[in-house]
């Protein structure tokens, strides 16, 4: 059975920094696509960033986070994680990381590319 476990949110002020972090068992760990979403109250879940198992290091990444976030991961530690810089207020919403087989290149960022999602983690930027 998969199971995602994210943890590492919290509140910062703006210009500050967070790391994310999603413990997955349940599956061949690096076999996997996987992700991160965010969801902000009344508004859709939104892709963040994902690393594409497809070609090994390929990553994407929204444009509203591109320069400020980086996804990695650590195979050994069968862990994902999300490194946040220079945060913004508008970088508040519940964070999910997400996982599956595969996932094609086009739905890396789409909910609907994924089957497995965590619980999630809260993020509150405060200006």
């Amino acid at each position: 059975q998969v199971q995602l476990v994210e943890s590492g949110g919290g509140s910062v002020q703006a210009g500050g920094s967070l790391r994310l972090s999603c413990a997955a068992s349940g599956y061949t760990y690096s076999s996997y696509c996987v992700g991160w979403f965010r969801q902000a109250p009344g508004k859709e879940r939104e892709g963040v960033t994902a690393l594409y198992t497809g070609l090994v290091g390929s990553t994407v990444y929204a444009d509203s986070v591109k320069g400020r976030f980086t996804i990695s991961q650590d195979n050994a530690k069968n862990t994902l994680y999300l490194q946040m810089n220079s945060l913004k207020p508008e970088d508040t919403a519940m964070y999910y990381c997400a996982a599956d087989a595969q996932v094609a290149w086009w739905l890396l960022l789409q909910r609907r590319g994924y089957n497995y999602w965590g619980q999630g983690t809260q993020v509150t930027v405060s200006s």
